[in-house]
């Protein structure tokens, strides 16, 4: 065997043998229930390896295929994905349409995904999606009606979606329930914010991921992520591996939550 092909043979083995054993460490300890993930890196990965930006979203698109399987394989039960902000809509527009394509066709391929209607997934998105294209509104609600009786797992998807955009549009609806009597200055707590948040059936993340290096939230689940723990990878989103994913948990479960106190 050639010497290359020998230092891969080992290396390969090497890596393989250390995710076995992560992957045992990490399911016997507590595994969170909801991660959220703001998937940075596509256009950068795409300039690195000197290829269109549309390929670089369509890696990135495979990978999320790849991380959701991942989240089922560790019973995961709630994934939440940064997928387009609103900032991101005053992008170049050859760039949008080709994401808006790309938008459309997932969300008709997930309604009708094997995986999502064998393990119960749910899907939900959150954001200004009357922003969006009419044919994109048009298969998100596709995709919607075709797993709302499903609730074993919760695949949610914030598209065209900002973190203060979200509060303030809560504060304007406490702010018309006070107006029209249904609601007292002093019935205002945090779980009523809570309530009138997009996110509002859901519990908080117990982990933020983000990818490619940065160290930032962008506008992501401002409100939700008091207590959250971050975890920022400086990899590209379609580098994203399965044993950076374990490695996140691995961190998270090592971390004492306080929640304050």
């Amino acid at each position: 065997m050639p010497r290359e092909d020998l230092f891969k043979f080992f290396k390969d083995r090497t890596y393989d043998a250390y995710e076995h054993a992560l992957k045992n460490k990490i399911v016997q300890s507590n595994m969170p229930k909801h991660m959220a993930i703001i998937m940075d890196g596509n256009r950068r990965f795409a300039n690195m390896l000197n290829i269109s930006i549309h390929e670089g979203h369509l890696r990135g698109k495979d990978k999320l295929e790849e991380v959701l399987n991942w989240c089922l394989e560790f019973d995961i039960k709630i994934l939440t994905i940064y997928a387009l902000s609103s900032e991101n809509l005053k992008r170049n527009v050859n760039e949008l349409n080709d994401l808006m394509i790309l938008f459309k066709e997932n969300f008709y391929k997930l309604a009708e995904d094997e995986r999502v209607h064998k393990h119960g997934i749910k899907l939900m998105v959150i954001g200004n999606i009357s922003a969006l294209p009419e044919d994109v509104q048009k298969a998100i609600n596709y995709a919607l009606e075709k797993t709302k009786n499903y609730s074993n797992y919760l695949y949610n998807i914030a598209i065209s979606y900002g973190g203060r955009q979200e509060i303030v549009e809560a504060i304007k609806k406490i702010a018309i329930s006070v107006k029209e009597g249904k609601l007292s200055i002093d019935e205002i707590t945090e779980n009523t914010v809570k309530n009138f948040l997009y996110t509002s059936n859901l519990p908080d993340p117990d982990i933020i991921l983000r990818t490619s290096g940065e160290e930032r939230i962008s506008n992501f689940l401002l409100w939700q992520m008091a207590y959250s723990e971050l975890y920022f990878i400086d990899v590209y989103w379609p580098e994203f591996s399965k044993l950076d994913f374990m490695r996140a948990i691995y961190e998270y479960q090592k971390r004492q939550r306080r929640f304050g106190q």
